[in-house]
């Protein structure tokens, strides 16, 4: 089972930032990071991954700058900005916030005499 888009929609930014936290890093690299971690569940499209760059770094919170590979193409390289770590760490913070009441929400007991 897949992990359906609706459900991480709005948490894109975040994702790219945590993996950005602690290493510059380019956006095949990030998509397959992501890949891997969902366990192949999840992926992003190439317009939603180059979409939430260009407003992350309009916004401040990434930088990016072109590497200088001597083989193959060249990568457009993200970094995160001390803007970007405080918006990672907010948004966490009201992820896991969230994921309380969300928990509360649909817990319920399942008769299992049925």
């Amino acid at each position: 089972m897949s992990i359906t888009a609706d459900l991480i929609r709005g948490h894109t930014e975040t994702i790219i930032l945590a993996h950005l936290f602690n290493q510059e890093s380019y956006g095949y690299e990030i998509n397959k990071s992501i890949q891997e971690k969902s366990g192949g569940k999840y992926e992003l499209k190439e317009a939603t991954l180059y979409g939430a760059f260009r407003r992350l770094e309009e916004s401040g919170s990434i930088t990016s700058y072109w590497g200088d590979e001597t083989t193959g193409a060249r990568r457009r390289y993200y970094r995160i900005t001390e803007q970007g770590k405080r918006l990672f760490l907010d948004n966490r913070k009201e992820w896991k916030e969230a994921q309380v009441i969300i928990n509360k929400l649909i817990q319920m007991e399942v008769n299992n005499d049925e």
